[in-house]
């Protein structure tokens, strides 16, 4: 059976999912897990779902063993259960893994429940989560490499035989197979079995002659990862570029600077790279976004080291002046130029936030339904001091259960920089109401909260959020002085 993907989920389904998403940037692991087991249940195939489950309860139980570790397969009743109906022997198997999530026997009943069910990639992926757990189970090592070779997946059985053959190099059957399946992954890479299955109608001239070209083309459009060879492909491509400044060869020029900086970081090198790609960009009218998007990079990249730059020199300098460099003669000099280098980097960060924001805003255009992006456009412009901008975004964001809760909290920010207390309690006791674990992010939530209620002078609900803070964590800012200063 095919593997199944969000975009196949039934509406209730989805909206579980994008749920358990949340409570997993949360880290509320309980919450999540019991919401993706729901999500597979209905959608067993959905190997994504099961890779984040998994990873949530390992996350959650920290390698901790369970009383089931020892229990067999046979002890969880799957192998009865399995053969009348397997994906409930899946089921069974997940709610083992809940609280031992590399437990060897329940992932041996996932796989031998997903191979009867006709999920083979869910099996692979419960012998890879034994294999995490035990990097030396060459057994399972073993198992897992014919597995592949039976999915037809050549390059994965040679990647885990040979690390069996690592493991234990007199391992002779482990070295064979990874022969065996490498030359196997070659001919399905080169399209030579495609050849030999056609009953005479592709010719292997034609795979050769295709091979040849693919060569050419490749050695065309190599980036070379040395500089000597990086400039003397520059200069071949200058005299071809002065004649027909087109797209392909300004991108090729654009990225031999990029891998340029890459090698020998050079401001000159990297500013290079950016007017090429500028220039690639307006030729074609901002209409290849992968272009846009790696312009917008390297600008972000220039402008950090920019900031590291100034933000180094001020603190070498201030850290010079106050060893002894005070009594220097030219002690005012360097403190001037400590002055404007602050004066400069607040005129970079600047330049950062509107970047960020220009680049959010274009992203929210080319895709004014996606949420998400309406949620990091409002984010942004919150971090630039945009706040009547970003409150129409971060409603709208509100929407989506992946980034509701943050969005609202971000509202009651946006409110308290407008002097509007009473609307931004709304929103900080919304999103703090939704929080079912007293995480980071509640913490934050509740203090905010509790900041608003002191400037509205609601004392008692002042102190009400600063205790239900200290009592799950007494170190967390300065909530046990705001307490204890209270008595």
């Amino acid at each position: 059976m095919p593997l199944q993907t969000e975009k196949d989920l039934s509406e209730n389904a989805r909206s579980l999912y994008l749920k358990g998403r949340s409570a997993i940037e949360l880290r509320n692991y309980g919450y999540a897990t019991s919401l993706l087991q729901a999500v597979l249940k209905e959608a067993p195939g959905f190997l994504d779902a099961r890779k984040q489950l998994r990873a949530v309860e390992i996350a959650a139980t920290k390698g901790k063993k369970s009383f089931l570790s020892g229990l067999s397969t046979s002890s969880l009743k799957g192998g009865s259960v399995m053969k009348k109906d397997p994906l409930a022997a899946m089921e069974l198997a997940e709610k083992t893994l809940e609280s031992d999530p590399t437990n060897p026997q329940a992932n041996h009943l996932l796989k031998d429940a997903a191979k009867a069910a006709g999920y083979p990639e869910v099996a692979a992926f419960a012998l890879e989560t034994i294999i995490q757990a035990n990097p030396n189970d060459t057994k399972v090592m073993h198992e897992l490499g014919e597995h592949y070779l039976s999915m037809g997946a050549a390059d994965k059985a040679v990647e885990i035989y040979s690390k069996v053959a690592e493991l234990n190099p007199a391992d002779l059957i482990a070295v064979k197979r990874s022969k065996d399946a490498a030359a196997t992954a070659s001919m399905k890479s080169g399209g030579w079995d495609a050849v030999a299955d056609s009953g005479g109608k592709k010719d292997y001239r034609d795979l050769i002659r295709n091979k040849d070209e693919a060569v050419s083309l490749e050695q065309k459009n190599r980036v070379f990862k040395d500089v000597d060879m990086i400039d003397a492909q520059l200069a071949e491509l200058y005299p071809e570029w002065e004649t027909a400044q087109t797209v392909d060869l300004s991108r090729r020029i654009a990225r031999l600077y990029e891998d340029r900086y890459e090698l020998e970081v050079n401001p000159e090198t990297l500013d290079s790279s950016i007017w090429y790609y500028d220039f690639t960009n307006n030729l074609g009218a901002g209409s290849d976004p992968a272009v846009a998007r790696k312009l917008s990079d390297l600008q972000m990249k220039r402008l950090d080291a920019q900031l590291k730059g100034q933000e180094d020199y001020i603190a070498q300098t201030e850290e010079w002046l106050t060893s002894g460099g005070s009594e220097h003669e030219d002690a005012d000099t360097y403190r001037q130029a400590v002055d404007d280098s602050k004066k400069a980097l607040g005129e970079l960060q600047q330049q950062k936030a509107e970047l960020l924001i220009s680049e959010a805003k274009k992203r929210v255009d080319r895709n004014p339904t996606d949420l998400n992006l309406r949620f990091e456009f409002g984010e942004r412009l919150l971090a630039g001091g945009q706040f009547n901008e970003a409150i129409p975004e971060l409603q709208r964001a509100r929407q989506n259960p992946n980034s509701r809760l943050r969005a609202m909290s971000m509202l009651g920010r946006c409110f308290v920089l407008k002097g509007m207390y009473d609307m931004a309690a709304t929103q900080f006791k919304g999103a703090a109401s939704e929080m079912i674990a007293m995480d980071n992010v509640k913490k934050d939530t509740l203090y905010d909260l509790g900041l608003v209620y002191e400037k509205m002078s609601k004392k008692e609900d002042y102190l009400q959020c600063m205790k239900e803070i200290m009592e799950a964590d007494y170190g967390y800012k300065d909530v046990a002085q705001r307490v204890e200063s209270s008595y």
